[in-house]
């Protein structure tokens, strides 16, 4: 049977079944378990005729969703919370894997781009960082303390103004992403422009390395966090645009769903990135080695969640579709 065939002989019942989804919790155990079956049993033909089409995929997202209802708790509980964290955001972290890897992407390029601007030409990191910051940093550098503008103001208030500031960053990025592919994709052009001048500004006075062992201390997570909620700004977008099998607004909504959870998991990345701006960073006489090992940690805790983990899930959800 042809692709088109399949599909046209069950759109109707299909559709009829997204109907009942969307009041979900209001059916009975013995519909959904009519719904599962059924639905089950076309997705197993679909992955067996047609693996890479999207009538395959459409049936896996609506089987899930069942699944979901059927083996998740109605109760809200603490358990609830380390499911959302230890399953659901990696599941929909693993969904949006393409627009994770054009975000990194977009953003590590205009690094390069910066790094390149600011090695030819003092009057790029000006435009971008402004004067003031620019000659406040250069006074730093020739006291000997490359970033003492950390080690300015109050820990608490420092803490929680980075923090505030830092969640108004990743929001506006992703709320451009109603303007799909190219909202975000401009807040992620400007933010890896302006790190890459601002890293570079360091090198061009010979402070490069003692630098980075203090500002990724949190520019770790920050910045993970920063190229996350660009992902999920495009990936908002992108169910806009690419409505697939379903309809335009049914798309929308469910990218909407699966963006914020993404979102969601960066508001503990940036907590913690701001707790070591505000009482870490400042502290320059630390040794290397200490600095050294909680950006390593970092590092391996974002590749660990937001590389490894959705791999596992995404595989594991193959092995159990086959």
């Amino acid at each position: 049977m042809k692709e088109n065939v399949f599909v046209k002989q069950n759109k109707e019942k299909w559709d009829g079944y997204e109907r009942k989804l969307k009041s979900i919790n209001h059916l009975s155990t013995d519909s959904l378990s009519d719904i599962y079956l059924d639905l089950s049993s076309d997705l197993a033909y679909s992955q067996s005729q047609f693996p890479y089409a999207r009538v395959t995929l459409y049936l896996n997202n609506m089987v899930r969703t069942v699944q979901e209802c059927i083996y998740t708790p109605r109760k809200r509980n603490l358990w609830s919370l380390v499911t959302f964290f230890t399953e659901v955001v990696p599941r929909n972290v693993a969904e949006a894997r393409n627009e994770l890897l054009v975000s990194f992407s977009l953003f590590m390029a205009f690094i390069i781009i910066g790094v390149v601007l600011a090695h030819q030409d003092m009057k790029y990191v000006m435009d971008i960082l402004g004067s003031g910051y620019v000659s406040q940093t250069l006074d730093n550098i020739k006291n000997g303390k490359p970033t003492d503008i950390y080690s300015d103001g109050n820990s608490s208030l420092m803490f929680l103004s980075i923090f505030w500031n830092n969640i108004g960053v990743v929001f506006r990025i992703y709320a451009a992403g109603i303007i799909p592919i190219i909202g975000p994709g401009y807040f992620l052009c400007y933010n890896g422009l302006m790190l890459g001048e601002f890293q570079q500004l360091f090198f061009n006075y010979g402070v490069g390395l003692q630098s980075m062992l203090s500002i990724w201390i949190h520019g770790t997570l920050e910045i993970s966090s920063i190229i996350i909620g660009g992902a999920a700004g495009l990936a908002l977008g992108n169910g806009w645009i690419f409505p697939g099998t379903y309809s335009r607004l049914e798309s929308f909504k469910r990218a909407g769903l699966r963006s914020v959870r993404i979102l969601s998991s960066t508001l503990p990345l940036f907590l913690i990135a701001a707790f070591f701006e505000g009482f870490v960073t400042r502290h320059a006489e630390w040794p290397n080695a200490v600095k050294l090992m909680i950006i390593l940690l970092s590092l391996l805790f974002i590749l660990f969640y937001y590389v490894y983990l959705p791999y596992l899930v995404r595989r594991d959800g193959k092995k159990k579709n086959v």
